[in-house]
C-alpha cells in the first residue's frame, strides 16, 4: 500500500499553523491581527492537505479464481461446503447440502440453487460454499460476477468470513459482505462490515446500499478492494461503500487477518424472511460467472 501525499498541502497547513500563532501574539501586543477571511481560506487549504493523503493501492497480479470452464460439481481443489440446518445463527430455513441439485457446474456457470423441499427436518435445501483451507486471503480485490435469484424469502450473499477468529466469534473477528440481497426488497443490493463495534446485532453496522434494476436478469459485477487503509466495495467498478481503518484495534478494524470466501443462498432468516416466504417461487438459483481474487500490489 503507498499513500500519496501532496507536499504542497502540507506545507501549507504548516503555513497556517504559524499565521495562527503569529496572529495570536500580535493581537496580545496590540498589532493588527490577520483578517478573519484570510484564515479561512488558510484553514480551508490545511483541510485540503489532510483529504490529500490517500490511499492509490493497485491490484494486478491474479492469484486465484474459478472461471467455471467445467462441467459438474464445483472443483474440490478451491471449494468445499459448510453443511446442515440449524439456522445459522439467523434462524434460516434451509438445510445446506454438497449435493449437485444444490451447486453444480455447467456452460460455464456455477449455480446455487434453493428448493422447495424436505431435506434432513428442514422445508428447504440450498448450497453454500467456502474456500476455506483452499483460499485464504489477507488483503486484495475479490471481483465476482454474478445474477441474484429472485422472490420473497430468498437471501443470497457472496461475502467472507475470517480463516482463524483470531479475535474471538462473530462478530469480532469481523465479516465482510460483498453483496447480500433480500427477495422482498429487489434489486436492492448491499455491502457491508461488521465488527465487534459495529454489527447488525447492535445496529451499527457499516454499510451501503445501491438499487440495480436488473439484479436478477442480468450479471453485475460485485467487488471489494481490501487493504490495511480500508475496505471499498463497488458494483460494476462504481463505488458505493467505504469503510476506513480508524487505527483504534480489532474491535473497530479486525481486518489483519486472513479471510476466506462464501457463497450461498439462504432462504427465509431475520432478515431475509423478515416478510415472509413466497414457497411458489421455488426453486431460486444463482449464477455466478466468475470469481476472481487480485493480490494487493506492495509499493
Amino acid at each position: 500500500m503507498k499513500l500519496s501525499i501532496n507536499y504542497k498541502s502540507i506545507l501549507a497547513a504548516s503555513l497556517l499553523t504559524v499565521a495562527l500563532l503569529s496572529s495570536c501574539t500580535s493581537s496580545q501586543s496590540g498589532a493588527t491581527s490577520t483578517p478573519v477571511s484570510n484564515l479561512a481560506k488558510m484553514s480551508a487549504i490545511a483541510s485540503t492537505a489532510v483529504a490529500e493523503v490517500t490511499d492509490t493501492t493497485t491490484f494486478t497480479e491474479l492469484i486465484w479464481a474459478d472461471e467455471f470452464d467445467y462441467s459438474g460439481a464445483p472443483d474440490p481443489a478451491k471449494w468445499g461446503y459448510d453443511t446442515g440446518g440449524h439456522g445459522w445463527g439467523n434462524n434460516e430455513l434451509q438445510h445446506y447440502t454438497d449435493s449437485p441439485a444444490n451447486a453444480s457446474v455447467a456452460d460455464g456457470l456455477l449455480t446455487i440453487t434453493a428448493r422447495k423441499e424436505s431435506t434432513q427436518g428442514r422445508d428447504y435445501s440450498s448450497a453454500r460454499l467456502v474456500t476455506k483451507g483452499k483460499g485464504d486471503f489477507l488483503y486484495g480485490r475479490f471481483e465476482i460476477r454474478a445474477k441474484l435469484p429472485t422472490g420473497r424469502g430468498t437471501w443470497p450473499a457472496i461475502w467472507m468470513l475470517p480463516t482463524d477468529w483470531a479475535y474471538g466469534g462473530w462478530p469480532k473477528s469481523g465479516e465482510i459482505d460483498i453483496m447480500e440481497h433480500v427477495g422482498y426488497d429487489q434489486n436492492k443490493v448491499h455491502v457491508t462490515v461488521h465488527t465487534e463495534a459495529y454489527n447488525h446485532g447492535k445496529g451499527t453496522q457499516k454499510g451501503n446500499s445501491k438499487v440495480i434494476p436488473t439484479a436478477s436478469s442480468e450479471f453485475h459485477n460485485y467487488r471489494v478492494d481490501w487493504t490495511p487503509y480500508a475496505i471499498r466495495g463497488y458494483i460494476d467498478n462504481s463505488q458505493v461503500f467505504e469503510f476506513i481503518n480508524d487505527g483504534k484495534g480489532f474491535a473497530t478494524w479486525p481486518f489483519d487477518k486472513r479471510f476466506h470466501l462464501l457463497l450461498n443462498i439462504a432462504v427465509g432468516g431475520d432478515w431475509g424472511g423478515s416478510q415472509g416466504v413466497d414457497p411458489s417461487v421455488y426453486p431460486q438459483s444463482m449464477e455466478i460467472d466468475y470469481v476472481r481474487v487480485y493480490k494487493m500490489n506492495e509499493q
